[in-house]
């Protein structure tokens, strides 16, 4: 077989544009196996899980479920999902909004701080370790500069909770 398995034509990116891309993807897959390891032995937590547990802690421990799926670019549903296992495990509440009726309001629990102040040291080491180490203080800045510039530009869509829902199949037929 001679020439490219795949064509894609006149939309072939450059390869040093290619090449960026699978270092890239590759590096976060090996950083996400590597932290899903330490956050499953050391607090039986998925990565999704400690996020949410995380930016809770961060938010003076509450949140609403739309601010949480937003921050952990989760989908609502996966979200209800996860945040019912927090729950049941004791490491978050959930209740309606005093704000805004039409809101869940989720609460971290002394239990879920608790939890994820053990894990926490470990998930630093795990982070430095792999993704740190390697590099100066001038590639870290320049690391965090490029990744906080792309984060804000694909932050500047509508955040996933404002998109409107998709409608299933053989759903109430109205029209909108």
């Amino acid at each position: 077989m001679t020439g490219p398995l795949i064509d894609v034509g006149a939309h072939a990116p450059d390869p040093q544009r290619l090449g960026a891309y699978f270092a890239l993807m590759e590096a976060v897959s090996l950083l996400q196996h590597h932290i899903e390891q330490q956050l499953r032995a050391e607090g039986g937590l998925s990565s999704v899980q400690f996020q949410v547990l995380t930016r809770l802690a961060a938010a003076e421990g509450r949140l609403t479920m739309t601010a949480l799926a937003d921050g952990v670019v989760y989908s609502r549903s996966g979200l209800t999902y996860q945040a019912g296992l927090l729950e049941k495990a004791g490491l978050i509440t959930r209740g309606p909004s005093p704000d805004d009726e039409r809101a869940t309001l989720v609460t971290i629990t002394e239990k879920g701080v608790a939890l994820v102040n053990g894990v926490l040291p470990g998930h630093i080491q795990v982070v430095q370790r792999l993704l740190f180490e390697p590099l100066s203080d001038g590639d870290l800045r320049r690391l965090g500069d490029v990744m906080t510039r792309v984060r804000d530009h694909m932050r500047a869509q509508p955040p996933r909770s404002a998109a409107p829902r998709k409608r299933r199949a053989g759903g109430s037929g109205s029209a909108s």
